[in-house]
Parts: structure tokens; C-alpha cells; sequence
């Protein structure tokens, strides 16, 4: 199930939030209503915390997790570890990263299992973060961007990554990661996808301009709806296949 939402009044919730299969962060704000939201959708399966790295309400783009750790910039405080660690469940590990690039949500995307990096990352990083969230890490760019975290946005389901990726690379990265991707967009047509977006493994999140075309293309290749398909799962999913290829259609 995808749901629309908006932090404060900005459709970018993926700076704000953090999503994994065992955690969510959520930045603070001065209204409760985004806390709310992913509240009233997730605490039932894994805790909803409010945080804050280096002071900043984005945790969404200075953090990077999967279900077994997160990777905090060194720019987090000791408080602000103390408190991560204190409110996530105890099998995840919260690390501190002494990396120059210290947008970790830019630069870093990940599943349970695979992790996408920026081709410019410190080594010492990259097996941090091998160690810590127990993953294969490559050095990868998506449509010749660096910033793979901003530009793509996989689950142990599947993937997104940006509308300009060419055919040869979605066939690339899709056998990498061992998950099927689709190019696609956020919020009426926007190709940060990181930014503008979270998902894990059943539930995903994005901002409220996101049309229903794209809304439908992220339930379809996150696996979102297969749990509700009943009798009409058919027909959804030839109509998701049309609206998917039409919207690329029109990027291309």
C-alpha cells in the first residue's frame, strides 16, 4: 500500500523520513501530522522514532539502514546516538561513519542484502558499511549520476531507478541486485527518487504531489498490492503494466 504524505510543506519526504523493515525515522517537525501518518501505518510492526542528526530534522538523506544496522554521519552527536540506540530494537546496530561525503542517504542506497555506492567513497566506508548492514557493496553511478541514493530507491522486493537510465544499465543493475527494476518518477515527474520517497518490503511512502500513474507503478514493482489483489489482481496488474509504459513512453 502507498500513501501520500508532506513534511510541513514540502512533498520531499524522503530528506525528512528514513524506512527500513525494521525501523522508521522521522525527522522533527513542528506538527505531529508526518510523524502521524507513518505512525498510524507501521507502529503496529516496527518502531517510529523521532530524530535528529548533527541537529537537522533531515535524517532521511544523512542516513543510510536496512533491517540489521544504520550509518550515521559524523556530524551525529553523542546524545543523538545515545538515543538511536536506545529506541531501535536491539539486533540493529547504530554506527558512527568518519566519511568526507556525509550525506550517507545520497550517496549510499541499499536492500537487506546489496548496497549501491558512490564511485568516489572512502574505503574505510565501504567496509563499514559491508560490516555493519551485511551487504555486498558496489561502486555504481545510475544514468551517469553519482548520487545513487538520490537517483534510485530498491527493496529486497524491487526497484526504481531514474526515468533516463537506459535500457542496458536498468538490465545491469537488475541482475546486480537480483530484484526487478522499472525507471519511473515521484511527484509529478520528479527523478529524485530518494528524495521524494521511502518503501521497505510491504508499505511505501511518497509525497503528495505523486500522481496515481506513479503511484500505481510503485505499488506494482514494490510488490505492494499483491497481498489485496483477490479477484480483480488480473485485471490491476495489466492496467499497471499500461500505465507503466505509457508513463516511460512519455520520459523517453
Amino acid at each position: 500500500m502507498a500513501t501520500r504524505c508532506q513534511h510541513e510543506n514540502s512533498n520531499e519526504i524522503g530528506v525528512f523520513a528514513a524506512l527500513t523493515n525494521a525501523y522508521c525515522l522521522t525527522g522533527v517537525s513542528f506538527s505531529e501530522n508526518f510523524f502521524s501518518v507513518f505512525e498510524s501505518e507501521l507502529s503496529e510492526h516496527i518502531p517510529v522514532i523521532h530524530a535528529t542528526i548533527g541537529g537537522c530534522r533531515f535524517v532521511g538523506r544523512t542516513t543510510v539502514g536496512n533491517r540489521r544496522g544504520i550509518l550515521v554521519p559524523n556530524t551525529a552527536t553523542d546524545q543523538e546516538l545515545h538515543h538511536l540506540r536506545n529506541s531501535l530494537p536491539d539486533a540493529v546496530v547504530v554506527q558512527r561513519v568518519e566519511e568526507r561525503l556525509s550525506a550517507l542517504g545520497n550517496i549510499v542506497a541499499c536492500n537487506d542484502h546489496v548496497a549501491l555506492v558512490h564511485p568516489d567513497i572512502d574505503r574505510e566506508t565501504e567496509d563499514v558499511i559491508s560490516d555493519v548492514l551485511g551487504v555486498e557493496v558496489f561502486r555504481q553511478t545510475v544514468a551517469g549520476q553519482a548520487l545513487v541514493g538520490s537517483y534510485s530507491k530498491f527493496t529486497n522486493q524491487g526497484g526504481m531507478v531514474h526515468p533516463r537510465t537506459t535500457v542496458e544499465d536498468i538490465e545491469e543493475l537488475s541482475s546486480l541486485l537480483q530484484v526487478p527494476l522499472v525507471a519511473g518518477t515521484v511527484n509529478r515527474g520528479s527523478d529524485v527518487l530518494g528524495g521524494g520517497m521511502v518503501v521497505n518490503d510491504w508499505s511505501a511512502f511518497a509525497g503528495m504531489d505523486t500522481t496515481s500513474t506513479e503511484i500505481s507503478v510503485i505499488e506494482s514493482i514494490f510488490k505492494l498490492s499483491s497481498g489485496k489483489q483477490g479477484k480483480s489482481g488480473f485485471g490491476q496488474s495489466s492496467i499497471v503494466t499500461d500505465m507503466r509504459s505509457s508513463l516511460i513512453d512519455q520520459l523517453s
